[in-house]
């Protein structure tokens, strides 16, 4: 008989102690904590993909710069090139993500760009995705 194994982050079994920091900062103390590694690298991956390349001071290359997308032309090789770029900066900056789903699709009726990645952790039980509207 086969049984998955099950790895759960130490930090998840204290449920008052705080992993990380959300996203948006929109709390009471200017901002709400994390209490999940789920919800920890979630609002960590929002943050990198937000953030344009040369955003951040000391670590230039960190962001993917999706908003540089906003007024382009969406077709099959603006969407490999992102595809490859995002799988590059992912191996560096977050090496346990592994994405297992991009797309990016341009409404030009309401000039938006979304942004969607579903994502497993490695070693662990954790699958999530991720959904960015960005807009002018």
């Amino acid at each position: 008989m086969a049984f998955e194994v099950k790895k759960i982050d130490p930090l998840d079994l204290q449920p008052r102690k705080a992993v990380g920091v959300d996203i948006p900062f929109s709390g009471k103390a200017v901002f709400n904590s994390t209490y999940q590694t789920k919800d920890a690298i979630r609002a960590n991956l929002l943050n990198f993909f937000l953030t344009g390349q040369g955003e951040r001071f000391f670590n230039p290359t960190f962001g993917t710069g999706l908003r540089n997308f906003l007024f382009e032309n969406i077709d099959e090789v603006t969407v490999r090139k992102v595809n490859n770029s995002i799988r590059r900066s992912l191996e560096f900056y977050f090496p346990r993500v592994i994405p297992t789903g991009i797309s990016l699709e341009g409404i030009p009726d309401t000039n938006t760009v979304q942004f969607f990645m579903s994502y497993a952790i490695a070693e662990t039980n954790i699958e999530d995705e991720l959904i960015i509207n960005i807009e002018t």
